[in-house]
Protein backbone atom coordinates (compact mmCIF):
# COMPACT_ATOMS: atom_id res chain seq x y z
CA UNK A 1 0.00 0.00 0.00
CA UNK A 2 1.62 3.59 -0.98
CA UNK A 3 1.81 5.76 1.59
CA UNK A 4 0.01 8.46 -0.54
CA UNK A 5 -2.88 6.32 -0.52
CA UNK A 6 -2.86 5.42 2.98
CA UNK A 7 -2.40 9.27 3.52
CA UNK A 8 -5.33 10.28 1.45
CA UNK A 9 -8.27 7.99 2.78
CA UNK A 10 -6.74 6.53 5.89
CA UNK A 11 -7.28 3.11 7.46
CA UNK A 12 -9.95 1.04 8.94
CA UNK A 13 -7.29 -0.12 11.57
CA UNK A 14 -7.77 -3.50 10.29
CA UNK A 15 -4.86 -5.89 9.27
CA UNK A 16 -3.83 -8.89 7.96
CA UNK A 17 -0.16 -10.27 7.82
CA UNK A 18 1.40 -6.48 7.53
CA UNK A 19 -1.30 -6.20 5.11
CA UNK A 20 -3.94 -3.18 5.86
CA UNK A 21 -7.29 -1.97 4.41
CA UNK A 22 -8.04 1.45 3.22
CA UNK A 23 -10.61 3.49 4.09
CA UNK A 24 -12.34 3.95 0.92
CA UNK A 25 -15.35 5.78 1.24
CA UNK A 26 -18.56 4.62 -1.28
CA UNK A 27 -18.87 7.30 -4.26
CA UNK A 28 -21.37 9.98 -3.15
CA UNK A 29 -24.08 9.06 -6.03
CA UNK A 30 -24.21 5.70 -5.07
CA UNK A 31 -24.90 6.36 -1.79
CA UNK A 32 -27.85 8.93 -2.55
CA UNK A 33 -29.40 6.38 -4.76
CA UNK A 34 -29.30 3.81 -1.68
CA UNK A 35 -31.17 6.61 0.46
CA UNK A 36 -33.44 7.59 -1.77
CA UNK A 37 -34.32 3.76 -2.03
CA UNK A 38 -34.65 3.34 1.56
CA UNK A 39 -37.09 6.54 1.38
CA UNK A 40 -38.73 5.76 -1.65
CA UNK A 41 -39.65 2.17 0.35
CA UNK A 42 -40.66 3.69 4.03
CA UNK A 43 -43.19 6.08 1.72
CA UNK A 44 -44.39 3.01 -0.01
CA UNK A 45 -44.77 1.15 3.51
CA UNK A 46 -47.24 4.14 4.44
CA UNK A 47 -48.80 4.75 1.23
CA UNK A 48 -50.18 0.89 -0.29
CA UNK A 49 -50.71 -2.35 1.76
CA UNK A 50 -47.00 -3.51 2.31
CA UNK A 51 -46.46 -5.01 5.40
CA UNK A 52 -48.90 -8.84 6.67
CA UNK A 53 -50.92 -8.83 9.73
CA UNK A 54 -52.41 -11.71 11.26
CA UNK A 55 -55.90 -10.67 9.21
CA UNK A 56 -54.79 -9.25 6.02
CA UNK A 57 -52.40 -6.69 5.92
CA UNK A 58 -51.12 -2.90 6.54
CA UNK A 59 -53.87 -1.15 4.13
CA UNK A 60 -51.68 2.32 3.81
CA UNK A 61 -52.77 5.47 3.79
CA UNK A 62 -53.83 5.43 -0.15
CA UNK A 63 -56.57 3.04 0.85
CA UNK A 64 -55.69 0.76 -2.75
CA UNK A 65 -56.81 -2.66 -3.14
CA UNK A 66 -55.73 -5.00 -5.99
CA UNK A 67 -59.18 -7.18 -4.95
CA UNK A 68 -60.91 -4.12 -4.90
CA UNK A 69 -59.97 -2.86 -8.38
CA UNK A 70 -60.76 -6.37 -9.47
CA UNK A 71 -64.61 -5.99 -7.97
CA UNK A 72 -64.90 -2.51 -9.73
CA UNK A 73 -64.01 -4.31 -12.57
CA UNK A 74 -66.54 -6.86 -12.14
CA UNK A 75 -69.23 -4.66 -11.47
CA UNK A 76 -68.84 -2.43 -14.51
CA UNK A 77 -69.50 -5.23 -16.89
CA UNK A 78 -72.38 -6.62 -14.95
CA UNK A 79 -73.70 -3.04 -14.53
CA UNK A 80 -73.04 -2.99 -18.49
CA UNK A 81 -74.87 -6.41 -19.05
CA UNK A 82 -77.69 -5.80 -16.73
CA UNK A 83 -79.92 -5.03 -19.11
CA UNK A 84 -79.54 -8.53 -21.29
CA UNK A 85 -79.07 -10.51 -18.12
CA UNK A 86 -82.58 -9.25 -17.34
CA UNK A 87 -83.85 -10.24 -20.95
CA UNK A 88 -82.16 -13.97 -20.70
CA UNK A 89 -83.26 -14.43 -17.02
CA UNK A 90 -86.70 -13.55 -18.26
CA UNK A 91 -86.94 -15.38 -21.77
CA UNK A 92 -88.54 -18.87 -22.83
CA UNK A 93 -85.72 -20.88 -23.02
CA UNK A 94 -87.22 -22.51 -26.46
CA UNK A 95 -87.23 -18.90 -28.15
CA UNK A 96 -83.85 -18.22 -26.94
CA UNK A 97 -82.07 -19.60 -30.34
CA UNK A 98 -84.61 -17.21 -32.26
CA UNK A 99 -83.40 -14.35 -30.99
CA UNK A 100 -79.69 -13.30 -32.68
CA UNK A 101 -78.64 -11.12 -30.64
CA UNK A 102 -79.75 -12.60 -27.40
CA UNK A 103 -78.41 -16.59 -28.33
CA UNK A 104 -75.16 -15.19 -29.30
CA UNK A 105 -74.74 -13.44 -25.64
CA UNK A 106 -75.89 -16.41 -24.34
CA UNK A 107 -73.93 -18.82 -25.86
CA UNK A 108 -70.74 -16.36 -25.30
CA UNK A 109 -71.55 -16.40 -21.75
CA UNK A 110 -72.52 -19.83 -20.88
CA UNK A 111 -68.59 -21.29 -22.76
CA UNK A 112 -67.36 -18.56 -20.04
CA UNK A 113 -69.53 -20.01 -17.50
CA UNK A 114 -68.86 -23.66 -18.89
CA UNK A 115 -64.78 -23.07 -18.81
CA UNK A 116 -64.97 -21.98 -15.16
CA UNK A 117 -67.32 -24.22 -13.61
CA UNK A 118 -67.79 -27.26 -15.60
CA UNK A 119 -64.72 -28.18 -17.45
CA UNK A 120 -62.97 -29.41 -14.65
CA UNK A 121 -65.58 -32.43 -14.97
CA UNK A 122 -66.47 -32.38 -18.39
CA UNK A 123 -63.63 -31.43 -20.40
CA UNK A 124 -62.78 -28.53 -22.19
CA UNK A 125 -64.31 -29.21 -25.03
CA UNK A 126 -67.53 -31.08 -23.09
CA UNK A 127 -66.59 -34.36 -24.29
CA UNK A 128 -66.68 -35.69 -20.69
CA UNK A 129 -64.51 -38.14 -19.04
CA UNK A 130 -64.79 -41.67 -17.21
CA UNK A 131 -68.03 -41.17 -14.79
CA UNK A 132 -68.57 -37.65 -16.54
CA UNK A 133 -70.90 -37.68 -19.34
CA UNK A 134 -69.70 -36.48 -22.76
CA UNK A 135 -72.24 -33.19 -23.45
CA UNK A 136 -71.47 -33.37 -27.46
CA UNK A 137 -73.74 -36.68 -27.97
CA UNK A 138 -77.51 -37.17 -28.03
CA UNK A 139 -77.17 -39.85 -24.77
CA UNK A 140 -79.07 -38.29 -22.04
CA UNK A 141 -79.41 -39.56 -18.84
CA UNK A 142 -82.27 -36.97 -17.98
CA UNK A 143 -83.13 -35.60 -21.36
CA UNK A 144 -81.61 -33.32 -23.56
CA UNK A 145 -84.36 -31.13 -24.76
CA UNK A 146 -83.03 -27.25 -23.68
CA UNK A 147 -85.85 -27.35 -20.57
CA UNK A 148 -84.33 -30.68 -19.36
CA UNK A 149 -80.63 -29.29 -19.37
CA UNK A 150 -81.87 -26.24 -17.62
CA UNK A 151 -83.28 -28.49 -15.18
CA UNK A 152 -80.59 -30.43 -14.08
CA UNK A 153 -77.77 -27.69 -13.93
CA UNK A 154 -80.43 -25.64 -11.80
CA UNK A 155 -80.94 -28.52 -9.31
CA UNK A 156 -78.13 -30.72 -9.93
CA UNK A 157 -77.88 -34.71 -9.70
CA UNK A 158 -78.07 -36.69 -6.32
CA UNK A 159 -76.92 -34.03 -4.40
CA UNK A 160 -77.67 -33.29 -0.51
CA UNK A 161 -78.45 -29.53 -0.88
CA UNK A 162 -81.34 -29.40 -3.33
CA UNK A 163 -84.44 -31.02 -2.53
CA UNK A 164 -85.30 -30.78 -6.15
CA UNK A 165 -82.20 -32.23 -7.40
CA UNK A 166 -82.34 -35.44 -9.94
CA UNK A 167 -82.25 -38.42 -8.30
CA UNK A 168 -82.08 -42.52 -9.02
CA UNK A 169 -80.10 -45.19 -6.94
CA UNK A 170 -79.22 -48.27 -8.86
CA UNK A 171 -78.89 -51.38 -6.23
CA UNK A 172 -76.08 -52.71 -5.54
CA UNK A 173 -76.77 -55.95 -6.76
CA UNK A 174 -73.48 -57.49 -5.43
CA UNK A 175 -72.38 -56.04 -2.62
CA UNK A 176 -76.12 -56.23 -0.76
CA UNK A 177 -76.65 -59.82 -2.01
CA UNK A 178 -79.31 -59.03 -4.50
CA UNK A 179 -77.91 -61.58 -6.94
CA UNK A 180 -75.90 -64.99 -7.09
CA UNK A 181 -72.66 -64.66 -8.73
CA UNK A 182 -73.88 -67.30 -11.13
CA UNK A 183 -76.79 -64.53 -12.04
CA UNK A 184 -74.39 -61.80 -11.79
CA UNK A 185 -71.66 -63.00 -14.35
CA UNK A 186 -75.15 -64.24 -16.47
CA UNK A 187 -76.48 -60.89 -16.92
CA UNK A 188 -73.18 -59.03 -17.16
CA UNK A 189 -72.92 -61.22 -20.62
CA UNK A 190 -76.55 -60.45 -21.36
CA UNK A 191 -76.07 -56.75 -21.25
CA UNK A 192 -73.15 -56.97 -23.55
CA UNK A 193 -74.73 -58.84 -25.76
CA UNK A 194 -77.51 -55.84 -26.46
CA UNK A 195 -74.49 -53.50 -28.38
CA UNK A 196 -71.50 -56.19 -28.97
CA UNK A 197 -70.30 -59.85 -28.42
CA UNK A 198 -70.26 -61.10 -24.61
CA UNK A 199 -67.54 -62.52 -22.99
CA UNK A 200 -69.38 -65.91 -22.79
CA UNK A 201 -72.24 -66.26 -25.35
CA UNK A 202 -73.55 -69.60 -23.33
CA UNK A 203 -74.89 -67.29 -20.55
CA UNK A 204 -77.07 -64.65 -22.52
CA UNK A 205 -80.52 -66.84 -21.97
CA UNK A 206 -79.58 -66.64 -18.25
CA UNK A 207 -78.62 -63.30 -18.37
CA UNK A 208 -82.27 -61.81 -20.01
CA UNK A 209 -83.78 -63.95 -17.20
CA UNK A 210 -82.33 -61.99 -14.55
CA UNK A 211 -82.42 -59.09 -16.75
CA UNK A 212 -86.61 -58.96 -16.71
CA UNK A 213 -86.24 -60.31 -13.18
CA UNK A 214 -84.47 -56.89 -11.86
CA UNK A 215 -83.50 -54.56 -14.62
CA UNK A 216 -86.65 -53.43 -16.58
CA UNK A 217 -87.81 -51.70 -13.89
CA UNK A 218 -85.43 -49.12 -14.62
CA UNK A 219 -84.23 -49.99 -17.79
CA UNK A 220 -87.27 -51.04 -19.78
CA UNK A 221 -88.38 -53.91 -21.31
CA UNK A 222 -86.04 -53.23 -24.55
CA UNK A 223 -82.68 -52.13 -22.44
CA UNK A 224 -83.36 -48.07 -23.86
CA UNK A 225 -83.43 -46.61 -20.60
CA UNK A 226 -85.78 -44.37 -18.94
CA UNK A 227 -85.30 -41.07 -18.58
CA UNK A 228 -87.39 -39.76 -16.08
CA UNK A 229 -85.49 -42.39 -13.45
CA UNK A 230 -82.06 -41.66 -15.26
CA UNK A 231 -81.69 -45.24 -15.85
CA UNK A 232 -79.10 -45.43 -19.34
CA UNK A 233 -79.76 -46.65 -22.62
CA UNK A 234 -77.73 -50.17 -22.31
CA UNK A 235 -78.01 -50.97 -26.37
CA UNK A 236 -76.16 -48.23 -27.82
CA UNK A 237 -72.62 -48.99 -26.61
CA UNK A 238 -72.44 -45.76 -24.89
CA UNK A 239 -70.93 -46.26 -21.62
CA UNK A 240 -70.30 -43.61 -18.33
CA UNK A 241 -68.20 -46.07 -16.78
CA UNK A 242 -66.82 -48.63 -19.89
CA UNK A 243 -68.48 -51.03 -21.56
CA UNK A 244 -65.80 -53.74 -20.86
CA UNK A 245 -66.96 -57.20 -18.41
CA UNK A 246 -64.67 -56.48 -15.82
CA UNK A 247 -66.79 -52.96 -15.62
CA UNK A 248 -69.95 -53.62 -16.25
CA UNK A 249 -69.44 -56.45 -13.33
CA UNK A 250 -68.91 -53.91 -11.16
CA UNK A 251 -71.37 -51.35 -12.05
CA UNK A 252 -74.00 -54.42 -11.25
CA UNK A 253 -72.04 -55.33 -8.11
CA UNK A 254 -71.26 -52.08 -6.65
CA UNK A 255 -73.36 -50.10 -8.32
CA UNK A 256 -72.44 -46.46 -9.26
CA UNK A 257 -73.33 -42.49 -7.59
CA UNK A 258 -72.51 -39.79 -9.75
CA UNK A 259 -72.81 -36.39 -8.04
CA UNK A 260 -73.93 -33.26 -9.79
CA UNK A 261 -74.00 -29.62 -7.79
CA UNK A 262 -77.18 -27.66 -7.78
CA UNK A 263 -75.52 -24.58 -9.99
CA UNK A 264 -79.04 -23.08 -9.57
CA UNK A 265 -77.64 -22.23 -5.56
CA UNK A 266 -74.39 -21.11 -6.96
CA UNK A 267 -75.05 -19.61 -10.33
CA UNK A 268 -77.51 -16.38 -10.93
CA UNK A 269 -80.53 -17.43 -13.10
CA UNK A 270 -79.12 -15.76 -16.29
CA UNK A 271 -75.87 -17.54 -15.85
CA UNK A 272 -77.77 -20.98 -15.45
CA UNK A 273 -79.67 -20.44 -18.57
CA UNK A 274 -76.30 -19.15 -20.48
CA UNK A 275 -74.55 -22.05 -19.69
CA UNK A 276 -77.71 -24.15 -20.44
CA UNK A 277 -78.23 -22.45 -24.16
CA UNK A 278 -74.52 -23.21 -24.34
CA UNK A 279 -74.50 -27.00 -23.61
CA UNK A 280 -77.50 -27.24 -25.86
CA UNK A 281 -76.38 -26.10 -29.01
CA UNK A 282 -72.88 -28.28 -28.96
CA UNK A 283 -74.47 -30.43 -30.82
CA UNK A 284 -76.05 -32.74 -28.67
CA UNK A 285 -79.01 -30.86 -27.39
CA UNK A 286 -82.48 -32.23 -28.65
Amino acid sequence: MSDDLKEKHGTTGHSWDGIEELNTPLPRWWLWTFYACIFWGICYSIAMPAWPLIKGATPGILGFSTRGEVAERIAEVESANAGINAQLAAADLTQIPNDPQLNGYAVSAGAAVFKTWCAQCHGSGAAGAVGFPNLLDDDWLWGGSIQDVYTTITHGIRNETDPEARYSQMPAFGTDGLLEEGDIDAVVNYVMSLSEEPRDATLVPRGAEVFAENCVTCHGENAKGLREQGAPNLTDAIWLYGGDYATIRQTVEKARFGVMPAWGQRLSEAQVRAVATYVHQLGGGE
